[in-house]
């Protein structure tokens, strides 16, 4: 992206770098389960509750911290998520039972609610509709690099000095970071949308589909994200630091290179095909589906780390162009609301199911069996986008396609 502002990439960076901790935080538990339910002696559909309890609390934490965000000072709203995460991070590590665990893992979820719609909201306004999906591309390989590390990190600790020293040190970083943000200046908006229509995207069609899609996508997403630690630990012969760090430098490569072609290319079809966005995400999920099976029944270690990373780097075309997609389809006064409403229904939905079902398929059928069902749910994800593709192609024009065309305010000043 050339002409970029100083001021758009201090944004962005910032940003990115919350993304990078926010990630470390929320998937730092996953490679210290079975320390956790050999301490605690619990199942592991009781690990499950344990994401559980985080995405509960998040989802229900986005509906009401995304419209926050957007009718107060969204900067202001991250800024206190994460002094708020950051000392639920580092509570966790203090858990006398499986109980307060559960509740600190819960209070997670607040703080980190009030980060991704306002932080998604606050980079859409600097950036031109035209790159939409590549800065949030970028804003999202914070989440690869973060989530990557948090599964080495923890997997890492975990071995030498057990889970909870894990949870202190990841809780750290984010009180120096809540003082990046309370100093980054309030991104401009866009003016004239009345607050009265702030939830009217509810009732489009095709916004109700992206959040089907959203269900089957996440669903796979987060299996593989919360118990891939374990399957490769239990099924492939990896020791549990090298099957963290495996998992996580895979899934950086995977990720980086990704998330980056991803967005690229959607933003490059949106303006070739109309509903072109939505195709990046919808290839990306039915390729790689064949690609994650394979490296399920993979023989070898080598092969399982090809054929899962082949999958991995596919399947990360999603990141990016569905946050500009949500973008697209609703007016810029209501984008954090938007995001809201969306990690509302996934997290709700879609992690609590990745988590607990997938536990419970495990304790019954074994986690291979668990691990084939998310596969089957990212080959419907992708045939969801196909049909949001195709829904925004025979729509008349989309909000943000009105805005750019009359040439607000706001979209001439952050052009480049």
């Amino acid at each position: 992206m050339s002409g970029i502002s100083a001021y758009q990439r201090r944004v962005l960076l910032v940003l990115t770098l919350i993304n990078f901790v926010n990630w470390i935080d929320r998937q730092i538990v996953y490679p210290l389960f079975p320390l956790i339910r050999h301490d605690f002696h619990v199942s592991y559909e009781q690990l499950g509750w344990l994401v559980a309890a985080f995405s509960l609390v998040y989802a229900a934490g986005s509906l009401g911290l995304g419209r926050l965000a957007d009718a107060t000072s969204r900067k202001k709203v991250i800024g206190y998520g994460i002094l708020f995460w950051s000392g639920a991070t580092f509570i966790s590590g203090l858990a006398a039972s499986f109980p307060s665990l559960l509740v600190a893992r819960g209070l997670v979820g607040v703080g980190e609610a009030a980060y991704e719609p306002a932080a998604n909201a606050m980079i859409t306004a600097a950036f031109t509709e035209r790159v939409r999906a590549r800065v949030q591309g970028v804003f999202n390989l914070g989440m690869f690099f973060g989530g990557a590390l948090g599964l080495a990190l923890g997997a890492i600790l975990a071995e030498h000095v057990g889970w909870r020293p894990a949870f202190f040190v990841v809780g750290i970083p984010g009180l120096i970071l809540s003082l990046a943000i309370m100093r980054l200046p309030e991104v401009p908006r866009a003016h004239g949308e009345k607050q009265a229509s702030a939830f009217r995207f509810l009732w489009r069609p095709t916004y109700i589909l992206v959040l089907v899609s959203g269900w089957f996508t996440g669903f796979a997403g987060y299996a593989y994200v919360i118990w891939g630690v374990e399957f490769v630990y239990r099924y492939k012969g990896f020791t549990l630091a090298r099957a963290g760090s495996v998992l996580g430098l895979t899934a950086v490569v995977a990720g980086i290179l990704g998330v980056t072609v991803g967005a690229v290319v959607a933003d490059r079809l949106a303006f070739k095909i109309k509903g072109g966005r939505a195709l990046a995400p919808a290839v990306g999920f039915l390729v790689s589906a064949p690609f994650i099976l394979g490296a399920l029944h993979a023989k070898s270690k080598l092969s399982f780390v090809v054929l899962f990373g082949t999958g991995a780097f596919f399947m990360t075309w999603y990141h990016g162009p569905v946050t500009a997609v949500i973008h697209d389809l609703t007016p810029s006064q209501v984008h954090a609301t938007a995001i809201g409403v969306y990690s509302f229904f996934v997290n709700l939905l879609a992690t609590t199911a990745a988590s607990v079902l997938i536990g419970k398929i495990a304790d019954g059928y074994g986690l291979m069996a668990g691990m084939r069902c998310a596969v089957a749910a990212q080959a419907a994800g992708g045939a969801c986008f196909l049909a949001v593709a195709g829904l925004i192609h025979s729509q008349r024009k989309t909000p943000v396609l009105r805005e750019a065309e009359a040439g607000t305010p706001e979209s001439r000043r952050y052009a480049f």
